[in-house]
Parts: structure tokens; C-alpha cells; sequence
């Protein structure tokens, strides 16, 4: 039997109930050692758990009147999960993206065959100041854990609030400034993709880098991470050159990456500007044939692998084929294809349901959230750092010269190491 509730003041609420429901967890919490007879690479072990913030007014019991279904069960505490996204932004894409990623969650609840699970939903906006109104909505309702913002000025906003009522938030945000003190992203990352494919690179004797970054925050990012990660695998750094993403901002900083001599080079662009880097550096005598060219996860596109001047060159990335089981889950349940980011709120409220049984109030804690196991998602394993970021097993993508993708280094299935 499946239990719907809706109200509508700006926002709607959701909650499913089960009596018995076959389905089994997509996410599943990462025990014991690996098995594959294929060498993985190996991730270190994650320092220990974060401490959580002090709350002021911690959500400590149920109270009356907190949230819950008129016809559930008085003796028994739902396990509210406050969902904020923003349904009512400016953007038409964002408001598709905020749709696609709720139902997605209402897709993990349902699959989680877990009745004490309620889904609560409010609105991001599109500032700050709506994601603060929606985050007071959610915790005056009970919510024990926040899943979202989208944005980091909203998980900004929001977090101080939450860590008032000792409320955690899993969020989707990209700024990993904005990450840690009871805030998780469970985004992706640049600084996973780039030490993931400077390693891979590495393995294969390259030792000379240079990398081409865009002048913009993703880019200084880029950069930073790249210097230190090439220096962590024993490599020098030829040249960081900074480019104004414009086809003729690129040339210079091409050619004068190139007269460094590096044997690899990393390229943070992705689209049609990627093409035209790429012909800049072949012009400069740095083309395939001499420099192994890297990508970021902006090379995880179609246009990409049909470019030939990239043939042979490496991206981190999930496995191509890994979410192909949500991808057709969401199609049958709603008829169209989920956007790439709606696989992230499934997996957020995949991980609620798996952490649900613990007591109330005290189930979502850092160190439960934050297991050095990890857990395993639509996009592979992840599991939470001590300053709140995620840390993901990727897999190392190649570009064939059919213009088609292909897996030159698997994704590790366990953040256990080899062996263990």
C-alpha cells in the first residue's frame, strides 16, 4: 500500500509508506575486501571522522507539531528528510533540473521499502534569502537532515540554521567552501578528477605536466589542485598557463604551455573551445603524437570524443555504462530521461533510507554519515571527508579515434585497499 500526502503553500510535501515492497537499495554501505582479479587503484583511508557542530537548539524529540501523515502510527517517529531545491528559480533549466531531482528522491523513498521514511519538500529559490525561508519551513516540520541546496550561496545561507538544530545537510553545491562544520557535498568535484587522471598518467611514466586552466574560480581550482597533485606523484609542473575562455584567448597561453616541453598536458575545458585549445597546441608542436592531453569531467561529453585531436587522450569520470540502472528506472517511472544531476539526489535520499534505522535524532551523526567504507551510489562509491567534501572512485576514460569512449582504467568498487 502506498501512502501519498500533498499540501501546496509554495511548496509540496511527499511521504511514502510501505506494508511490503520488494525492491532493494540502490546505495549500499561498503563492507569487506575486493575481489576483481583486476588490479584497482588504490585510495588511501579517510583521517578518521569530522567532529559535529554544537548545536544551540538542537531537534532533540518528536514533537507535536512536527510533520507526519494522519493515519501513521503515533508510537512510532518518521524519519523526516527535508528536500530543498530550487522548484521556483528564475531559470527555466534550474526549475526542470529542481523537478527532475525530486522525483528522483521520491524514487529512492519508494525503492527503499522503508515506511518510516517522510520526504519533505521546500523551495530554494533563487537566492539566499528564499533557501533561509525554506530551510526554517523544513526544520520547524521536523526535519532531521537537509538534502540539498543546489547552489553555494543557498547551502551558505542555509548551513548556519541547520547547525543551530543540529541538523545535517547533504548539499549538491559545487563550492567546497561551503562544505563542512555538519555540510556535505555530494557533488562532483574537480580535485577527484584531476588527482585521478594525473595518477593514472603518472602509472604510465609521465612525468613532465603542464596544464591550460580558464580565468574563473573552477579554473583557479583546477589549477591549485593540479600543481599539488602532480608534486604528490613525484612529476614536475612544466607551466600553468591561465587563458580568457574566447578561441582567441586560447593561442597564447597554448603555445606558451607547449615551449615548456611537458609530456602531458591538462586541459580544464570542455565544449567547443576545447577543440580549438587543442588545435592550438597541435600548431605549437604539441599535438596527440607528442603530449598526452588530460581532461577534467568537462570532457565527459559526446562532442568530446568526436573531436580526432583528442584520439588517445584520458578523463576521471564515473563508468559510462554504471548508471544505466537509474537511467531506465526513471524513464519507466516518468517517461523521460534524468537530467546527469538528478542521479545525485537519488543517491542523497538512497543513503537517508540506509541510515534511517538508527534512533531518532540521533541517527544522522557525522560519524554515520562520514564511514570511512563509504557507500555505493548510481555513480559509483563515495564516501564523506572530514571537511565535508565527497571523495569518489573514478574511472580513467579514454577517447578512441572512432569517436567513441572507453574505460582505460576501471573504477575501484571499495575504498578498502587491495588485498585487505
Amino acid at each position: 500500500m502506498v501512502l501519498f500526502a500533498r499540501a501546496f503553500a509554495g511548496r509540496s510535501r511527499f511521504a511514502a509508506g510501505f506494508s511490503a515492497f520488494g525492491a532493494l537499495l540502490a546505495i549500499g554501505l561498503l563492507v569487506g575486501c575486493q575481489s576483481e582479479k583486476e588490479a584497482r587503484p588504490s585510495l588511501p583511508a579517510a583521517p578518521g571522522y569530522p567532529s559535529g557542530p554544537v548545536a544551540t537548539h538542537p531537534l532533540t524529540n518528536d514533537e507535536p507539531d512536527f510533520l507526519r501523515l494522519g493515519n501513521t502510527n503515533r508510537d512510532r517517529v518518521p524519519a523526516r528528510v527535508g528536500i530543498l531545491l530550487p522548484f521556483t528559480n528564475a531559470s527555466s533549466a534550474t526549475r526542470a533540473l529542481a523537478s527532475s531531482m525530486l522525483k528522483s528522491a521520491e524514487m529512492a523513498v519508494f525503492e527503499s521499502g522503508n515506511p518510516d521514511l517522510l520526504l519533505i519538500s521546500a523551495d530554494e529559490g533563487s537566492t539566499p534569502e528564499t533557501a533561509a525561508a525554506g530551510a526554517r519551513t523544513l526544520l520547524q516540520e521536523g526535519a532531521e537532515i537537509i538534502v540539498g541546496p543546489l547552489f553555494g550561496p543557498s547551502t551558505t545561507a542555509v548551513a548556519p540554521l541547520a547547525r543551530d538544530s543540529g541538523v545535517p545537510v547533504i548539499s549538491f553545491s559545487t563550492d567546497r567552501r561551503v562544505a563542512g562544520q555538519g555540510v556535505y557535498l555530494l557533488s562532483f568535484l574537480p580535485r577527484g578528477e584531476v588527482r585521478r587522471v594525473i595518477a593514472f598518467a603518472a602509472s604510465e611514466g609521465h612525468r613532465n605536466f603542464a596544464a591550460l586552466v580558464p580565468v574563473s574560480g573552477y579554473g583557479e581550482r583546477v589549477g591549485e589542485d593540479f600543481k599539488d597533485d602532480v608534486k604528490a606523484m613525484g612529476g614536475t609542473v612544466t607551466d600553468v598557463e591561465k587563458f580568457t575562455p574566447s578561441v582567441q584567448g586560447v593561442i597564447a597561453p597554448a603555445h606558451a604551455a607547449a615551449l615548456t616541453k611537458p609530456d602531458a598536458i591538462l586541459i580544464a575545458q570542455g565544449g567547443p573551445l576545447l577543440r580549438d585549445i587543442a588545435s592550438a597546441l597541435a600548431s605549437a608542436g604539441a599535438g596527440p603524437e607528442q603530449v598526452k592531453y588530460l581532461g577534467t569531467g568537462l570532457w565527459d561529453d559526446p562532442v568530446t570524443a568526436h573531436n580526432p585531436l583528442l584520439a588517445g587522450g584520458y578523463f576521471a569520470a564515473p563508468s559510462p555504462a554504471i548508471d544505466q540502472a537509474f537511467v531506465t528506472k526513471y524513464k519507466n517511472a516518468y517517461g523521460t530521461t534524468p537530467p546527469q544531476l538528478s542521479s545525485l539526489a537519488y543517491d542523497a535520499v538512497s543513503l537517508v533510507a540506509l541510515l534511517t534505522p538508527g534512533k531518532p535524532y540521533n541517527r544522522f551523526t557525522a560519524q554515520t554519515i562520514s564511514d570511512p567504507n563509504g557507500f555505493s551510489g548510481v555513480d559509483g562509491i563515495f564516501r564523506f571527508l572530514p571537511d565535508g567534501t565527497a571523495e569518489r572512485g573514478l574511472a580513467v576514460i579514454t577517447i578512441n579515434s572512432d569517436g567513441t569512449f572507453s574505460v582505460a582504467s576501471p573504477a575501484p568498487t571499495t575504498f578498502q585497499a587491495s588485498g585487505s
